[in-house]
């Protein structure tokens, strides 16, 4: 086998796994669209089904959270929803997080608990769960805003027994920097259309940490977060659905959230999704070769391939480079097998992914076909950035010192910056 063999096929998957994975994405968001989005919404305003309201417990975890928290805190008091109860834990805070939660603890709006360090947020979400009261959990971030008919639109799902747990859809609400612009369509075009599509296959990646509700008797079952996971969501969502319960995804389940709109920011924060999705299929890999788990193999093949991807785009950058500009007559002429077609089918893709999501998702917001337009920097934004990540997380997995993963305040966007 040539190394010109090799680095032909190198540069075939580099193109052609990203249009691969968006026309998946396209062919999946569209089938739930049709199959579950708008038949549910026809089904839920239908007044001759009746609705039961269980009790539900909505957990907010909360580190730091002063200048945000009082916003979310008044967004689940106006929830349309008749039986439920609000439990914030205040995870260590430093700030004056703890007088405002007990403030509204005081007036018998909320349930508070106080932790009196940085646990992380892991374990202020096992307090919320043993201290509930329902069997139903609700958890978001202190800095999120759910929308009002969430609940109705969540609850439902957990007719099923088999139901684990149920994902929201969080939409990005800082929007004044390129950066902001650009994950709106990010959030729809990418992390909406990619939850749309596990749908359709059964297994879901990972539930949205700002926004999940929870069956507890699952959550029971799996021993509830582990605290000393970098990314908890995606470690309980991979031991759920290894444990044979479902995870469903609810677009109608509108949470809005902050976003970081630096580069640092959004760096440190992909760095650390990148980290989980590692550490997870790193602990797990062994305990899905099973057959009895083959159920979750199109997930950790789904995963595999993505940063089977991103080293590859890393080998051929430096090869490309040497090249190039050390001209090592030794190193094969890479210019020679880049299509002149290449980059213009993944820009139309991706722009025909994001007039998808602006039909598909345009519904829940208004004006939102004017994000249209940023789009164009999505490959640079989305997919790099993809790449660097996972270059750099896998590493960092593999050497890392296990401990109980604490809070760091994130980079919430241009309106909450110091």
């Amino acid at each position: 086998m040539s190394i010109d063999f090799i680095y032909a096929v190198m540069q075939e998957f580099a193109l052609v796994y990203p249009l691969f994975m968006s026309y998946l994405w396209m062919v999946g968001g569209i089938t739930y669209f049709f199959h579950w989005e708008d038949r549910g919404r026809r089904k839920i305003d239908d007044p001759d089904i009746p609705f039961v309201a269980p009790g539900i417990s909505v957990i907010v975890p909360a580190h730091n959270e002063e200048r945000t928290l009082k916003e979310t805190i008044e967004s689940l008091r106006a929830l349309n929803y008749a039986n439920y109860e609000i439990l914030v834990v205040n995870d260590g805070s430093t700030d004056g997080t703890a007088a405002l939660i007990d403030d509204y603890a005081a007036q018998g709006h909320i349930r508070a608990f106080h932790l009196a360090s940085n646990q992380g947020k892991a374990a202020a979400l096992r307090v919320g769960a043993l201290a509930a009261r329902n069997e139903i959990l609700v958890c978001i971030d202190g800095d999120a805003i759910l929308d009002a008919n969430a609940l109705l639109w969540i609850v439902p799902h957990f007719n099923d027994p088999r139901v684990g747990a149920v994902t929201g859809n969080p939409r990005v609400r800082t929007r004044s920097t390129l950066l902001g612009k650009i994950q709106v369509g990010e959030f729809s075009s990418i992390v909406g259309l990619i939850k749309r599509s596990q749908r359709i296959y059964g297994r879901v990646f990972t539930v949205s940490g700002v926004v999940a509700a929870f069956r507890r008797s699952a959550l029971h079952a799996v021993g509830y977060w582990d605290t000393s996971k970098l990314t908890d969501d995606i470690d309980i969502s991979w031991r759920l659905q290894m444990d044979h319960w479902a995870i469903r995804f609810e677009s109608h389940a509108l949470c809005w959230i902050l976003m970081p709109e630096t580069l640092k920011g959004l760096w440190r924060q992909r760095l650390r999704w990148a980290m989980g999705g590692v550490e997870v299929a790193i602990d797990h890999f062994a305990g899905l070769l099973r057959w009895r788990r083959r159920h979750m193999w199109p997930v950790l093949i789904e995963f595999l391939l993505s940063v089977l991807w991103s080293y590859t785009m890393l080998i051929l950058g430096l090869s490309l480079f040497i090249s190039q500009v050390m001209d090592i007559p030794a190193m094969p002429d890479l210019t020679r097998w880049l299509p002149s077609w290449g980059g213009a089918l993944i820009g139309l893709s991706c722009l025909l992914q994001f007039a998808l999501s602006v039909v598909v998702d345009g519904q829940y917001e208004r004006r939102f076909q004017r994000h249209y337009y940023w789009i164009i920097w999505y490959p640079v934004a989305y997919w790099l950035l993809a790449v660097f990540t996972t270059i750099v997380a896998l590493p960092r997995v593999l050497f890392r010192r296990r401990r109980k993963a604490v809070w760091k305040s994130p980079d919430r966007g241009e309106q909450f910056s110091d």
